[in-house]
C-alpha cells in the first residue's frame, strides 16, 4: 500500500489510489470513507471534477453508514486517546491543508481546514491511517512468520470482519481484520500465526493448537485478551 494521497471534496475527504493497473476511475465508499482508484498519471483538477460530479451520490453513501452505525463514544477533539500497538497516542487536530495523518512526537496528527474539521472526517482519515499501517505491519509480520509455520501465502490484505479478526482460504490468501493494530505486538503476532496454521490445518483440531503453541507457547494469554479487550477496539 503505498502513501496516502488525500483529496479534499465538498464535505467530505476522498483517499487517491493511484495504480497503473486499471485505465478509468473506481469510485467507492466503504466502511464510511471514500476512496477513488485512478490511472497513475491522470492529473488531480480530473480527479476533482469527478468527485464532484459524484457528490451527492457520495454524500448519500457516508450519510447512510453514519445512521447505520453505533454512536462512538470517542469525540475526535485534540487530546483525544487512541490505541495503536499496544500503546496510547493523543490526537492532535490542526488547521491547514488536508494531510495524511502523521505519528509524529507522540502524537496522531491531523491536519485539516476548520471549516472541514468535523467527526466523521477526522474519524475517516483516521481510519485510512489504521488500516495503511495494518497492511504494512501485517505483511511483515506474515513474511517473519511464515517460514516458522512451513506455509507460502500468496497473498495478504486488511479488511473489515463483523465477527472474526482474520481468515484465509485454499488460494493461500490471507486477510485480517485492520482493528487488530490496536493490540499489542504479542496479540497480533498471535491471530497471525492463527491464520498461517489455518493454512495447514483448516479446522481448529488438536493439531491445529499444537501448531500455534509450537510457536508461541503463551498463545492463550493472548487469545484471552483479545476476548476480553478487542470488542473495545474503536475509532
Amino acid at each position: 500500500m503505498m502513501a496516502a494521497e488525500y483529496i479534499q471534496g465538498q464535505g467530505f475527504v476522498a483517499e487517491v489510489i493511484r495504480t497503473g493497473r486499471i485505465k478509468s476511475a473506481r469510485l467507492q465508499v466503504e466502511d464510511g470513507a471514500v476512496s477513488i482508484a485512478v490511472p497513475k498519471t491522470l492529473p488531480e483538477e480530473k480527479i476533482k471534477q469527478l468527485l464532484a460530479d459524484k457528490k451527492c451520490w457520495i454524500k448519500e453513501k457516508l450519510y447512510l453508514h453514519q445512521q447505520a452505525q453505533p454512536v462512538s463514544k470517542r469525540e475526535m477533539l485534540s487530546g483525544e486517546s487512541f490505541p495503536y500497538l499496544g500503546r496510547h497516542y493523543r490526537l492532535k487536530v490542526v488547521t491547514g491543508p488536508v494531510q495524511p495523518v502523521k505519528l509524529k512526537h507522540g502524537q496522531l496528527l491531523v491536519s485539516l481546514p476548520k471549516m472541514m474539521q468535523q467527526d466523521a472526517i477526522i474519524r475517516d482519515m483516521l481510519t485510512y491511517w489504521y488500516k495503511f499501517q495494518a497492511e504494512n505491519r501485517f505483511k511483515e509480520k506474515v513474511k517473519r512468520y511464515a517460514s516458522v509455520v512451513g506455509v507460502a501465502p500468496t497473498d495478504v490484505s486488511v479488511k473489515t470482519f463483523k465477527s472474526r479478526w482474520g481468515s484465509c482460504n485454499v488460494k493461500g490468501e490471507i486477510e485480517f481484520h485492520w482493528k487488530i493494530i490496536m493490540a499489542p505486538h504479542s496479540v497480533v503476532d498471535y491471530v497471525v500465526v492463527h491464520e498461517l496454521c489455518h493454512l495447514k490445518h483448516h479446522d481448529h483440531s488438536p493439531e491445529f493448537w499444537k501448531s500455534v503453541s509450537r510457536i508461541l507457547p503463551n498463545y492463550l494469554d493472548s487469545k484471552e485478551w483479545l476476548k476480553e479487550v478487542g470488542a473495545r477496539f474503536d475509532i
